[in-house]
C-alpha cells in the first residue's frame, strides 16, 4: 500500500518563472543550478514585448496574466519575475494577483550589490525603461548605496546577435571567466567597443559627481551573457553582480529551505525540469531561448493569454 506521507516527501516543488520575452532564460538557468530539486515553468510573453514601452497599468495587466496562467494552470508553489521592467513597475500588482510567494529580480540585485561594495557607490547598466523606472536606484538607496543608472540600449541586440564570445557557466562564473577563451572575431570585437564606451561614459559620469564606485550591476537578463566581457572592461577591482544569479541565490534562501528534503537530485530528470510557454514566435524562443537557457529549451508550447 502506498504511504501518502512518503508521497508527499517526494514531490517536487513546482517554481513558475515570468518574462516579457527569453532574456529571463539567464534567471531560470541559474535557479535550475540552485534548485537543482525544483521543477520550473517558464513563460515568455513574446507576443506583448517590449513591455519598456507600454504603460505602468498595461504591464500589470499583462504580468498579472501571465502569473496567473503559471499558477492556477501549471500550478506553481513560487513565483520568479524574471523581467526587470515588470519588477520595477508591476510587481506589487503580481503580488496581488496570486497567493503564492512572489520574488522579483531587482532587490536581490541590490541586496548583493550592498553586500559586495565597500564605498557605498555602484553603477547599474540597463534597458532604458529600467533606468526610466529608477527601481535600482531606490532599492539600492534603501540599503545606503548610492547608484548611478546608464541605459545601453546595443547591448540587447548584440547579445540576441550572438556577438558575444564564450558564454559564462553559471554558479561559478568569476573563476571560469578567467580561464575561458574569448573569441577574438570582428563581432566579439564591436561588442567589447560598445562595452567599453559604455563604461567610459559612466564612470565619467561618475567621477564628476563624486562617486567612487566598486560595483557594477547587470540590470537586464540579458547581460549575464557578457559578463566575461563586461568583467575584462571594468577598472580594476571592480566587482560585477549578476542579478539573475543573485535572483536564484534569493530564491534558494525564500524557496529551497522549504523543500530541501522532498527530493533528491538524483531523482530528477533533466527533461521534465523545464517547460517552456511563449505566447508568440515558438521557433524564435527555441532558437535563442537554447543560447540563453545554456541547454535546449525542449517543445516550446503555444498559449493564448487573452490579451
Amino acid at each position: 500500500m502506498n504511504n501518502p506521507e512518503n508521497k508527499m516527501e517526494t514531490t517536487l516543488p513546482t517554481i513558475g518563472v515570468f518574462d516579457s520575452g527569453f532574456g529571463g532564460l539567464t534567471v531560470l538557468r541559474a535557479l535550475m543550478s540552485h534548485l537543482p530539486n525544483a521543477r520550473f515553468a517558464f513563460i515568455g510573453d513574446t507576443a506583448r514585448l517590449p513591455y519598456g514601452s507600454k504603460s505602468r497599468r498595461t504591464i500589470a495587466r499583462y504580468a498579472a496574466e501571465s502569473a496567473q496562467f503559471l499558477v492556477n494552470e501549471q500550478g506553481a508553489e513560487y513565483l520568479v519575475i524574471a523581467c526587470n521592467t515588470a519588477s520595477a513597475l508591476a510587481l506589487d500588482a503580481i503580488q496581488d494577483a496570486v497567493p503564492v510567494p512572489v520574488l522579483g529580480v531587482i532587490e536581490p540585485g541590490a541586496e548583493s550589490a550592498r553586500a559586495a561594495s565597500r564605498t557605498g557607490d555602484v553603477l547599474v547598466i540597463a534597458t532604458d525603461a529600467t533606468v526610466q523606472s529608477h527601481a535600482y536606484a531606490a532599492a539600492c538607496r534603501g540599503r545606503g548605496l548610492r547608484a548611478l543608472e546608464k541605459a545601453c540600449p546595443l547591448l540587447v541586440p548584440l547579445v540576441e546577435e550572438g556577438w558575444t564570445g564564450a558564454l559564462p557557466s553559471f554558479g561559478n562564473v568569476a573563476e571560469a571567466s578567467a580561464a575561458q577563451a574569448v573569441s577574438a572575431s570582428p563581432q566579439v570585437a564591436v561588442t567589447e567597443e560598445v562595452i567599453r564606451i559604455y563604461l567610459a561614459e559612466l564612470t565619467a559620469e561618475a567621477a564628476a559627481q563624486g562617486m567612487n564606485p566598486d560595483s557594477l550591476v547587470l540590470g537586464c537578463t540579458h547581460y549575464p551573457l557578457l559578463r566575461p566581457l563586461l568583467e575584462r572592461a571594468v577598472p580594476a577591482g571592480m566587482r560585477v553582480i549578476d542579478s539573475a544569479e543573485a535572483t536564484a541565490e534569493a530564491a534558494l534562501k525564500l524557496f529551497g529551505r522549504q523543500n530541501a528534503g522532498k527530493c533528491p537530485p538524483s531523482a530528477q530528470d533533466p527533461s521534465t525540469q523545464v517547460h517552456c510557454f511563449a505566447t508568440d514566435s515558438v521557433e524564435k524562443f527555441e532558437r535563442l531561448g537554447s543560447r540563453f537557457l545554456g541547454q535546449p529549451t525542449g517543445k516550446v508550447e503555444l498559449v493564448d493569454l487573452d490579451g
